[in-house]
């Protein structure tokens, strides 16, 4: 895998957000791009690397059965932060 394929600069994850946003009808509050990818370094931090993708589909799952609203989605992403911080689980 090249590093160019690796890595991707700010403006090119505002380009695929607009892209999702606009494939799926979503407004700018559906994807709160800031506070997932926030979600993805406090839980790759707290848990480990692979838990992170995993648990950002976990809080979009539960947001979305809550309602989807975007309180919806800071909930589940707090709850999933939380969840992470307090995270000692002995392999």
């Amino acid at each position: 895998m090249s590093e160019r394929s690796r890595t991707l600069p700010p403006e090119a994850l505002d380009a695929w957000a607009a892209a999702l946003r606009e494939r799926f009808d979503l407004a700018p509050e559906d994807v709160p791009v800031s506070l997932i990818l926030d979600l993805a370094r406090d839980v790759a931090v707290g848990v480990a690397r692979p838990a992170a993708p995993f648990s950002a589909f976990v809080a979009g799952l539960v947001a979305g059965r809550n309602g989807g609203s975007p309180a919806d989605i800071e909930s589940a992403v707090a709850a999933i932060t939380a969840l992470a911080a307090d995270w000692e689980h002995e392999v």
